[in-house]
């Protein structure tokens, strides 16, 4: 498959449905919608996955503290959804354990947390109807104190009674898995287009939208699009948008933004996702992730820009004094290898707190705020995603008075995720790849799913893409994919969203200068181009200080 930019093409056909915003939610709206055989377009201003998105803390998960709020239906719903996306994209998500440390001096809640550990079990009762049995998940069980720090020595011993362990999944890539849900909307004929920024709106005398005026961000060029409805899906910029609809700058839709910052260390944790009460209630997570330790996550109101967001030394410090007083082994901000952050968009329910917020979503029909043809989605979490475009198009197909087709979302592959055991997938391509290293195929394999096999064939091709530019085995022939397949177009969308090669802190500068030359011939960047692109890059990993 090759994805194309569709906002390149000459042609510009009406769509039934333009969808603002590249994420996870606008992708799994316009695999929905185009699944169910509408002809949509989507555009995304930046990158997809750009966002949100990418700043997850890489869980597919029920959400169990979600139950402390007695949101029942949103944690069954998660479960369900940690499931289905366990069954369609078998590559991307895995069972991975969580240890849940019990004290002394929370006696008063042991009931309340044996109490919610088997509600969680009891609305995961499917958890094991799997089409994979590697994906199927075990029950909850406790360990004692001796066997706690036999697994992890290092979770602070005084007082500690005993440990919880469960299972949800976690998914090695959250930008890679978005970029399938595309995959999956292009392969039922949806246009997609990145750095394409919705500008304008076209409207019929009546006030309906009758199209949006979107501005190529990378040939500076304008174009119109005809559409019968706008859905959108911009997330933390979704009230941006409705603003510029109403030309008003009031409307009634407000997005409440929720930081939650992440930072890689060196690994100080087994393989279990260490999950620890802070001493102001909140919670924070030492989780596994290719060979080091993903610490986070913070979550607290952000009241700027979302333009203007950026990490602070302020929000690190939290999640380093959150490590520091809570678990054995303690990070200095020298330990920090990298470190991300984004805005999770929560709907405004007036509560005290973005941490006490709910992560329920809502779609509203914007004609109530005087927008004929558009349609709002606020809130959500990654995992919910899927079922969350299931409902969108319930409203889509009411205000385009369409039948639209079954659903199928929830019961086929997504695309480049057909395995059926991926067990027996891992062991044909170890034996197919044995001319690469067991971390390349490990890697290429799980990340590329079905398309691996033109990643690996880039690289017999030529061997100097064969080359490995990570210690998990990435190889600079995804690079080339990337360019060529995949609408890598800068070098922040190669180093952090395709690949991995710049998402656990600065690679070398030998690694960046390989991967910039096969980015500057195939993109035809000059020498102010090059330089311009490596500032970007480098932003990325500037600590606040």
């Amino acid at each position: 498959m090759i994805l194309q930019r569709f906002i390149e093409q000459t042609a510009s056909p009406k769509f039934d449905a333009v969808i603002i915003g590249g994420g996870i939610t606008g992708a799994a709206v316009a695999y929905a919608a185009a699944s169910r055989g509408l002809h949509v377009a989507l555009f995304e201003k930046s990158d997809f996955g750009g966002a949100t998105s990418a700043a997850t803390s890489k869980l597919i998960h029920g959400g169990l503290r979600y139950l402390a709020n007695f949101e029942l239906k949103l944690v069954r719903e998660s479960l369900q959804e940690r499931r289905i996306l366990g069954n369609i994209a078998p590559n991307f998500v895995y069972p991975v354990p969580f240890m849940l440390p019990s004290y002394r001096r929370y006696k008063g809640d042991m009931w309340k947390l044996m109490a919610g550990m088997y509600l969680y079990d009891w609305l995961s009762f499917d958890k094991q109807n799997t089409w994979d049995p590697e994906k199927s998940l075990p029950n909850h069980k406790i360990i004692n104190k001796i066997k706690t720090l036999r697994i992890e020595p290092d979770v602070v011993e005084e007082n500690l009674r005993y440990s919880t362990i469960f299972y949800d999944y976690q998914s090695i890539s959250p930008e890679r898995l978005t970029l399938s849900f595309l995959k999956s909307a292009v392969d039922y004929g949806a246009k997609i287009s990145n750095y394409s920024k919705v500008e304008d709106f076209v409207f019929h005398p009546d006030g309906q939208i009758k199209g949006v005026v979107v501005k190529d961000l990378l040939n500076q060029q304008q174009v119109t699009v005809e559409t019968g409805l706008v859905i959108n899906c911009g997330g933390t910029w979704a009230d941006v948008i409705l603003n510029r609809a109403t030309k008003k700058g009031n409307t009634e839709h407000k997005i409440k933004r929720s930081e939650g910052i992440h930072v890689i260390t060196p690994k100080i944790a087994g393989d279990n996702v260490i999950s620890l009460v802070r001493k102001d209630g909140g919670h924070m997570m030492i989780m596994p992730w290719r060979g080091y330790s993903l610490i986070g996550t913070t979550d607290k109101e952000y009241l700027g820009s979302p333009d203007h967001y950026k990490v602070s030394k302020e929000s690190i410090d939290e999640v380093i004094n959150a490590v520091n007083e809570n678990y054995g082994r303690k990070i200095s901000y020298s330990d920090i290898k990298h470190a991300y952050g984004g805005l999770r968009p929560l709907i405004d329910n007036k509560s005290e707190n973005s941490y006490t917020t709910s992560r329920k979503y809502e779609v509203y029909d914007n004609e109530k705020d005087g927008i004929k043809g558009m349609i709002t989605v606020e809130g959500g979490k990654y995992t919910t995603s899927r079922n969350l475009a299931h409902h969108v198009m319930d409203l889509v197909g009411k205000k385009l008075q369409k039948d639209l087709n079954k659903s199928i979302t929830y019961n086929l592959y997504l695309t480049g995720s057909e395995i059926r055991n991926m067990g027996e997938f891992m062991k044909k391509q170890h034996l197919h790849y044995s001319d690469f290293s067991k971390e390349s195929i490990e890697y290429i394999s799980r990340n590329y799913g079905t398309f691996s096999r033109q990643v690996f064939d880039l690289a017999r091709f030529n061997p100097e893409l064969k080359e490995m530019v990570s210690n998990d085995g990435e190889l600079l022939a995804e690079v080339s994919y990337a360019i060529s397949n995949e609408m890598a177009k800068t070098l922040k969308d190669i180093m952090l969203r395709r690949t991995g090669i710049g998402t656990l802190g600065k690679p070398s500068n030998e690694i960046i200068e390989k991967v910039m030359q096969i980015a500057s011939k195939m993109l035809h960047w000059d020498e102010k181009k090059q330089q311009t692109e490596f500032d970007s890059l480098m932003k990325i990993y500037d600590l606040p200080i």
